[in-house]
């Protein structure tokens, strides 16, 4: 039996419908892992687009923003600076697993940040607190007050740049609510201050990411595809994997010449085949299950998979999403952290 559904994805600020036609068990099993993700639905009509939002009620303004998760399709690490800090160069590729981040400004009241999630900061420790803290430094706008709010569906201490995302909404939010005051390239410079991969999250697309995360170069679209996204229970020490890593011999690195070749052919294949970071083979080696992950993914038709980030999420593309459920499906119950997501 088939039946119609409507696929809810994410493209850069708007969600788009979109309708496909899988088998009624499929439908059942997707709807089993995704449902409260609110990634699937059947909605009535298509679905109105999210902007960020004003609400103005007496002097307080809301505002609501989209933070979006990344994926390394290569990360290199060149070498340990004088700082401390490492030089990387990676290909990013912004994907539509989102935070929903909502600020009240001009509270008349202290700052305050809430998030769904109660293992993470909620206070100046939080990326999205920095990010508004350094806005409002740089700029010498004033607020009488700041309430933050976090909806997490990006998981954590998973190489995918929850934080970064969100301190990145949070810049952008702040910024067109005063009229803009700085370009997109200048709030990437402050994002800078905030974190290694907040430049990238307030641009999303793809870009070539160098330096310790502050220099950007726009890259062509990924071509159209699906990303499935797991992330295991266990997570990786970034710290730890950098000293590792500073200890050895990387034996292959990835070519990012050839992946940003391939991204200007507009060409899937190769852009699989040009998948690597090198942290994988570290995660890999201490923990096996991430085999059993990626077998997963190459029975059920992945074209690449790999860890993203220092980890611990694995990240496959895929062509079909029919394939892209029969995985989710194979791994959620072991791993009830799976998504499925498209580049934006």
């Amino acid at each position: 039996m088939s039946e119609k559904i409507w696929i809810i994805l994410q493209k850069s600020n708007h969600l788009i419908a979109m309708e496909t036609k899988i088998s009624y068990n499929t439908v059942e099993h997707v709807f089993a892992i995704f449902q409260h993700r609110r990634w699937f639905s059947v909605p009535p009509a298509v679905p109105k687009k999210i902007d960020t939002i004003r609400k103005e009620e007496n002097m307080m303004t809301t505002l609501y923003e989209g933070a979006f998760a990344k994926v390394n399709l290569t990360l290199d690490v060149l070498g340990k600076r004088d700082d401390g800090y490492h030089d990387l160069k990676s290909v990013m590729q912004a994907i539509s697993i989102r935070d929903d981040i909502e600020i009240d400004v001009d509270t008349d009241a202290p700052w305050t940040l809430q998030c769904s999630m109660a293992d993470v900061p909620q206070d100046n420790r939080n990326l999205a607190w920095k990010a508004a803290e350094t806005f409002y430094q740089v700029t010498g706008l004033k607020t009488s007050g700041l309430a933050i709010r976090i909806q997490k569906r990006i998981p954590t201490q998973a190489g995918l740049g929850g934080g970064s995302a969100d301190a990145a909404a949070v810049l952008r939010a702040l910024n067109q609510h005063y009229g803009n005051p700085l370009s997109i390239l200048a709030l990437a410079e402050i994002g800078a201050q905030v974190g290694s991969d907040v430049p990238f999250c307030v641009l999303c697309g793809t870009a070539m990411v160098e330096g310790r995360g502050e220099r950007l170069r726009k890259l062509p679209d990924m071509p159209d595809c699906f990303f499935v996204v797991c992330k295991p229970d266990f997570s990786a020490s970034t710290p730890e994997l950098y000293k590792k890593l500073d200890e050895s011999v990387i034996a292959h690195r990835p070519d990012n010449q050839a992946m940003e070749s391939a991204l200007l052919a507009g060409d899937l294949e190769k852009v699989a085949e040009n998948i690597w970071n090198v942290f994988d083979p570290i995660v890999t080696q201490e923990h096996l299950e991430m085999n059993y992950i990626k077998s997963i993914f190459n029975t059920y038709g992945a074209i690449a998979y790999q860890m993203t980030g220092s980890g611990s999420a694995v990240f496959g593309i895929v062509t079909e999403f029919e394939h892209a459920a029969v995985i989710c499906n194979m791994l959620k119950e072991n791993y009830p952290q799976i998504y499925i997501a498209k580049p934006i």
